[in-house]
C-alpha cells in the first residue's frame, strides 16, 4: 500500500485541478491520503474534503506558527473536529523556533494541550518540529505514559533526534527532502532507520522531490520518496511499499479496502 501520510490537498493551490491531482496519485498507486489541518478553519476544510473521498482521512490541529493566536475555544473546536469519524489524528502541532519572532511559551502550552488531547481521544499525534528538538522531545517524554503514539512529520533531524523519536515509540515520516542533493545527513539517517518505523509523505503542495523540485508538489510524487527510501535502505521497492503501508495503516488506523 502506497500512502501519502501528510498532504494538504485541501489548500488553495489545488482548487483549480484537485480532482485531476487525486486521480494522478491513484494512477501512481496511492491508495490512501491523509490531508492535514493546521488551524481550526483549515482543519474544517480538511474534514470537508476527506468526507467526499473514501480513500482520504484528515487531521485536526493547531500548527506552532498559529499557536500565538490560538484561543481557548480553538482547542475546543479542534477537539470537536478530532472526534469526527474521518479524523485520524491530532495535529499538525509541535514546536518551531525557526522564525525570528516566536512565542516559545505559547507554543509549548498549545503543543502540550494537543498532546493531552491526542491521548484523551486515543488518536495519533502528528508532530512538526524545527529548531526545537530538545524542548519537543522533553515535552513528549514527560507525557509518554504508554498511551501516546505519534508521527514525526517531514523528518529532517540527525541520528540522535531519530533515536530519541524511536525511543518514544513514534513513527518517522520521510518527505521529498530526502531526494535533495544537499540532504546528505538525512540520507545517512534514513539508511540506518528501521523500516518498521518509517512512513512516507509529500507535505504537498510544498517540498516537491527531485526531479520536480521548485514546482508544486502533489500526492502522486510520494512514490519518488518511497523509491529513494528503498535505494538508501538497499531494500526491494515492493518491500518498502508493503512495510510503510502497513506502518501507515497502524499509525492512522484506516482499513485496506477504501471503506
Amino acid at each position: 500500500m502506497l500512502v501519502d501520510t501528510h498532504c494538504h490537498v485541501h489548500h488553495e493551490p489545488f482548487d483549480a485541478d484537485r480532482d485531476a491531482v487525486l486521480q494522478r496519485a491513484r494512477q501512481e498507486g496511492v491508495q490512501r491520503f491523509v490531508t492535514v489541518g493546521c488551524d481550526v478553519q483549515d482543519s474544517h476544510k480538511a474534514q470537508q474534503l476527506a468526507s467526499q473521498h473514501n480513500d482520504m482521512m484528515c487531521t485536526a490541529g493547531i500548527h506552532p506558527h498559529e499557536a500565538a493566536q490560538a484561543q481557548t475555544q480553538d482547542l475546543e473546536h479542534i477537539e470537536e473536529l478530532a472526534c469526527h469519524p474521518k479524523c485520524t489524528a491530532v495535529g499538525e502541532c509541535g514546536l518551531d523556533y525557526s522564525r525570528k519572532e516566536f512565542k516559545k511559551e505559547l507554543q509549548l502550552e498549545c503543543f502540550a494541550n494537543q498532546i493531552d488531547l491526542a491521548k484523551q481521544l486515543r488518536k495519533t499525534l502528528v508532530v512538526h518540529v524545527r529548531d526545537a528538538w530538545d524542548d519537543c522531545i522533553d515535552l513528549l517524554k514527560q507525557r509518554q505514559d504508554g498511551n501516546l503514539r505519534g508521527v514525526f512529520h517531514c523528518f529532517t533531524g540527525n541520528w540522535d533526534n531519530a533515536r530519541k523519536a524511536l525511543d518514544l515509540g513514534f513513527w518517522i515520516s520521510i518527505s521529498g527532502i530526502v531526494t535533495f542533493h544537499n540532504a546528505t545527513t538525512l540520507a545517512q539517517v534514513v539508511a540506518k532507520l528501521p523500516l518498521e518505523h518509517l512512513v512516507v509523505e509529500t507535505d504537498c503542495p510544498y517540498l516537491a522531490p527531485v526531479p520536480h523540485r521548485g514546482k508544486r508538489n502533489e500526492p502522486a510524487h510520494v512514490h519518488l520518496v518511497a523509491q529513494k527510501v528503498a535505494q538508501l535502505q538497499q531494500q526491494d521497492l515492493q518491500q518498502v511499499l508493503q512495510q510503510t503501508g502497513n506502518n501507515a495503516q497502524q499509525a492512522f488506523g484506516f482499513s485496506t479496502d477504501n471503506s
